[in-house]
C-alpha cells in the first residue's frame, strides 16, 4: 500500500480534475476496493473465529446434557425393570421392557425415516417435465 495520504474526497477547485488523470483515479479505485476487500475479509475471519468458539462450548454442553439424559433413562429402564419383576418375574419383565424399548425404537426410526425422506425431497434439484415423463 502507499505511504501517502489519501486525497480529500471533496476539492474546492474545478481546475483539480484536470492535474489529475483517469489511471489515476482507476488506481485508487482499485486501492480503496482491495483494502475495503481485505477489511471485509479481517472482519468475516473474526465473525468465524467467536463462531467456532461458541460452536464448541455448545458441543461440549450438548454432550454432557446428553449423556446425564442417557443415563437417567437408563435408571429410568432399571427401575421399571425391577418393579415388574415383582410382580411378573425377572425373565417376564426383562421381556416386556425390552419389547416396549423395541416398540419405541421403531417408532423412532420410522419417524426419522419419514422425516429424512421429506428433508431429502427438499433438498433435491426439481427434476425437468421432459425427463420425468422420459422416466415414467
Amino acid at each position: 500500500m502507499n505511504d501517502e495520504a489519501p486525497p480529500p474526497l471533496i476539492t474546492d477547485s474545478a481546475s483539480d480534475a484536470v492535474q489529475r488523470s483517469l489511471v489515476e483515479d482507476a488506481k485508487r479505485l482499485v486501492d480503496d476496493g482491495r483494502t475495503m476487500l481485505e477489511a471485509e475479509l479481517a472482519y468475516h475471519k473474526a465473525r468465524a473465529a467467536v463462531a467456532g468458539e461458541a460452536a464448541r462450548g455448545v458441543a461440549g454442553w450438548g454432550t454432557l446434557a446428553l449423556a446425564l439424559a442417557f443415563f437417567a433413562l437408563m435408571a429410568l429402564v432399571v427401575g421399571v425393570l425391577l418393579g415388574i419383576a415383582q410382580l411378573l418375574g425377572y425373565w417376564a419383565a426383562t421381556a416386556i421392557v425390552v419389547a416396549g424399548l423395541l416398540v419405541m425404537a421403531a417408532l423412532a426410526g420410522m419417524q426419522a425415516a419419514k422425516r429424512w425422506k421429506r428433508a431429502s425431497a427438499q433438498i433435491a434439484e426439481p427434476k425437468a417435465p421432459a425427463e420425468a415423463e422420459a422416466r415414467a
